[in-house]
């Protein structure tokens, strides 16, 4: 194991990396946490992390007095049993606070002090660079996304992104999205008059039978706590979802809404990540994790579509005001951002014990 990372982490990867090499096969059954335990030399508990991670994102589940049992599938992708539909009862959302007002003042004052020229100046379009590169910093060492400051583009919220990736994608493509859904995606759409196709949710995440029908150009997903049913796609079901826009020449919107306060205590693997930003446009905000005041939100593009954003999109201004930008770039170069982040992140594993 490597020494620069926690036991338990490197565990969990060895695991997966054997469950998605066929090592450990589909309802197979894992060795004991006491097992791997003495193989590792570590404790039972470190090994229960590591299962706990793996369960969480759909890898393997734990059976009472029997043990853990994979449920990945490495076989085709188009060929999984569908689970119960979702019926959506009580709206389900992760817990998350603002940031304390006393740090965002702090760094408002820092960025007064330090930037009082380039405050009024008019930002790039793209957004400026030092908040891009803090953006590309922060996904590189927390979700394993290489992402270039090139190919971030700052927009005030995922709302307003939505429709300039309708302007670079084009409207004669057919966008399909999770049924249900956050509303306003249905609207978005529907107000840039394109076609759009619903897929019904399942338990973990798009049925299977409703991937292989839709004739969608573009699938629009939230693999993480889906809203309003909180449906979280699981392992298998993301690299379904690649695995239909490799089959078919698609691209995924993947909408990464309140991951960054899951309580686990890895990051939830991107779409984007796991597919290397080929195929998948990935969009966030800080609306969520910083302050619903803060309408600013960012997308990651593959390098493939960068020219075709700046010859269609491309030449629409930057909608979130400079000194917005420079408050965020500080709150995420100094730390106090990911500090936040972790923070919440801890009060929600002590909830779930």
């Amino acid at each position: 194991m490597k020494k620069d990372q926690p036991a338990y982490l490197a565990i969990y990867k060895r695991i997966r990396d054997d469950i998605e090499n066929n090592v450990y096969k589909n309802g197979e059954k894992l060795p004991s946490k006491r097992v791997l335990a003495d193989v590792f030399g570590v404790s039972v508990i470190t090994v229960e992390h590591a299962y706990g991670l793996l369960a969480d994102e759909g890898y393997i589940r734990s059976e009472q007095r029997r043990g853990y049992f994979v449920v990945y599938r490495t076989d085709s992708h188009f060929s999984h049993p569908d689970i119960e539909i979702v019926h959506v009862g009580a709206i389900v959302s992760a817990s998350s606070e603002d940031i304390p007002a006393s740090v965002y003042a702090k760094a408002v004052r820092r960025v007064l002090i330090e930037h009082r020229e380039s405050i009024l100046q008019r930002s790039a379009v793209n957004g400026i660079l030092p908040l891009r590169n803090a953006i590309s910093k922060y996904l590189l060492r927390n979700r394993g996304m290489h992402a270039e400051p090139d190919q971030i583009i700052i927009g005030s919220g995922a709302e307003y992104l939505y429709g300039l990736i309708v302007k670079t994608l084009g409207r004669d493509k057919i966008y399909a999205y999770e049924e249900p859904s956050y509303e306003k995606i249905s609207k978005i759409y529907a107000s840039e008059n394109v076609k759009s196709d619903r897929l019904k949710l399942v338990k973990n995440g798009i049925a299977t039978s409703e991937l292989e029908k839709t004739k969608a150009d573009v699938l629009h997903v939230t693999p993480y706590r889906s809203y309003p049913s909180g449906v979280s796609a699981s392992a298998s079901k993301r690299k379904e979802y690649l695995a239909w826009a490799h089959r078919t020449g698609g691209i995924i919107i993947e909408d990464d809404y309140e991951s960054e306060f899951t309580a686990s205590t890895k990051a939830e693997d991107t779409l984007y990540a796991l597919d290397n930003g080929e195929s998948v446009i990935y969009v966030n905000t800080f609306s969520k994790t910083v302050s619903q005041a803060i309408r600013v939100g960012y997308m990651v593009l593959p390098k493939t579509l960068l020219p075709i954003f700046e010859k269609k999109a491309g030449f629409y201004s930057c909608t979130v005001p400079t000194l917005d930008q420079l408050i965020l770039t500080d709150l995420i170069n100094n730390g106090d951002f990911e500090r936040h982040l972790n923070r919440v992140r801890r009060k929600n594993r002590k909830k779930q014990k």
